[in-house]
């Protein structure tokens, strides 16, 4: 029987979101296939994290542990994993559409003379001929292409806050540590220097506050932020976001974009102000647990899919909600 491997990825020693987003994909597609489910993680000291992946009803962990894996370095990780998917030959392999993903993806199916789908955002199964279903954006988002691949193994990444997280089952998987040859000669590229940048993870937000083309001017945008700031210092991590036509006139950085061409979200909360609801926005955010809408326009699909709406202007009411956050903290 075959499996579809997930690559877990981690950081300072706890699981990322998006491999509990793989796994739950994963159990998904190995169900209709009627093959089994495996995680594969890479590290240093990786037992305590074997040990909560196999808390997911995965069938197997594959624990491939070695110095050289205890930072991410492209050579050694798809050196790795291609000598894995060798001895395994897994029908698929899910790789979050991370900086990781993006880097080992191409390079995995070039060396599996297979082929890579990225940037997914959802799955399924043809029961016809049992391969697998792959839909991904295309054209900047205005188009979704609907794609399956007949080689094998398919490798595939899949976009952040597009599939549900998988939740801990009483069915513990069975943990195997695997053998690799790999060494230091194969580096090809050295690290010098690591440097923090700065950047929004909205997706890792618990409320967003997002304004549209129906905000005025850039100014009006502070106070989306000391909106945002004084939920902060209530307890809940909020973030300021936006949609594409905002990032276009320069008045917010890429990174604060939601949407098919920004970032895939899904807060407990979610404001939108100004933003009419385009299809490539609302598909970025529309999983997310509450949204409220303040517009102007009434018939705007925004208010349609909102959970709370308000017609009116936002220059009335944000102040109100600025003013009462105040006086709550």
């Amino acid at each position: 029987m075959g499996e579809i491997l997930v690559l877990a990825e981690s950081k300072e020693g706890s699981l990322e979101k998006p491999t509990l987003e793989l796994i739950h994909a994963a159990k998904g597609i190995a169900s209709d296939l009627g093959v089994g489910t495996a995680a594969l993680l890479l590290g240093d000291s990786i037992t305590e994290l074997s040990n909560e992946i196999a808390g997911y009803g995965l069938d197997k962990v594959y624990m491939l542990e070695n110095s050289l894996f205890k930072d991410f370095i492209g050579d050694v990780w798809v050196a790795a994993i291609e000598q894995v998917c060798k001895n395994l030959n897994p029908d698929a392999v899910l790789i979050s559409h991370s900086d990781i993903g993006r880097e080992i993806a191409p390079r995995l199916a070039y060396r599996l003379n297979s082929i890579a789908t990225t940037d997914c955002i959802s799955l399924s199964v043809n029961q016809d001929d049992k391969t697998i279903i792959k839909n991904k954006p295309i054209y900047g988002g205005n188009a979704i292409a609907v794609l399956k691949s007949l080689k094998q193994p398919e490798i595939i990444t899949l976009r952040k806050n597009c599939f549900p997280l998988a939740e801990a089952s009483s069915d513990k998987s069975e943990i195997v540590e695997l053998p690799v040859e790999i060494s230091q000669d194969i580096v090809k590229v050295e690290i010098l220097e690591r440097k923090q940048v700065d950047t929004v993870e909205l997706d890792k937000a618990e409320v967003i506050i997002s304004g549209g083309r129906g905000i005025a001017s850039d100014e009006d945008f502070k106070m989306l932020e000391q909106l945002a700031d004084l939920i902060k210092k209530a307890g809940a991590n909020a973030m300021v976001g936006c949609s594409r036509p905002i990032v276009d006139m320069g008045w917010m950085s890429s990174d604060h974009q939601v949407g098919l061409t920004g970032t895939m979200v899904a807060p407990g909360i979610y404001l939108a102000i100004g933003i009419s609801g385009a299809i490539q926005h609302l598909v970025g955010m529309v999983r997310s647990k509450k949204i409220i809408a303040i517009n102007t326009d009434p018939g705007c699909n925004m208010l349609k899919v909102a959970d709370y709406g308000l017609v009116d202007d936002y220059t009335e009411i944000i102040p109100h909600l600025i003013k009462k956050m105040e006086e709550l903290s």
